[in-house]
């Protein structure tokens, strides 16, 4: 398995006269999304580089970052129609989920239930996973596209529903995920010591 994070704007980004761009094409924004040379044009998610409070970097390029900058966007673009002032985005990090496969999932929870961090995997994990991705398809697709679509994945016939169900995916992947759980935990270390 190859796993390659980090992301990069459009290099057409670049080559807009007049806008500031990071070594990464991204639209360097003001904490309100508003592009920093052009207070009309704003920018979210992966092609946005927006700064944290505090000097904390940039808001990481994460799905999450940019669901929450739409939905702060929605409610402030009323504002600015009106002529009133805008209010800064704040970013705040739920904790990241990776799917293994069908069949393992592992991640890191942030202020979940008793306000710190933890570690989850297994069957807890693939549901909260799958519980965001459905949440997402609702917000790009539709609540009625999605029921539909899951009744239509729940009706159809599979591999398990025949009874041609295999192990050996399991198997497969049992040594793949001690590995992950192995580094999840040092990085969970590592994230932990330095948001504390």
């Amino acid at each position: 398995m190859i796993w390659s994070a980090g992301v990069k704007g459009p290099d057409v980004l670049s080559r807009l006269d007049g806008l500031e761009t990071n070594r990464i094409s991204q639209l360097v924004v003001t904490p309100t999304l508003q592009t920093t040379r052009n207070p009309d044009i704003f920018a979210i998610g992966d092609c946005a580089a927006c700064p944290q409070p505090g000097g904390a970097g940039d808001v990481p390029p994460r799905a999450q970052a940019a669901h929450q900058e739409a939905s702060h966007l929605v409610n402030q673009l009323p504002r600015r129609l009106r002529g009133e002032p805008l209010k800064p985005y704040v970013y705040r990090d739920f904790g990241s989920l990776v799917s293994l496969g069908r069949f393992s999932t592992v991640g890191n929870l942030r202020g979940f239930l008793v306000g710190k961090n933890f570690f989850i995997e297994g069957y807890f994990a693939r549901l909260m996973y799958r519980s965001l991705y459905i949440l997402h398809e609702a917000a790009l697709h539709g609540v009625t596209n999605v029921i539909l679509s899951t009744i239509g994945r729940t009706l159809s016939p599979t591999q398990c529903a025949r009874g041609e169900a295999s192990l050996e995916p399991i198997r497969e992947h049992e040594d793949l995920r001690a590995k992950m759980m192995t580094a999840t935990q040092d990085h969970r270390h590592l994230v932990t010591m330095r948001f504390e």
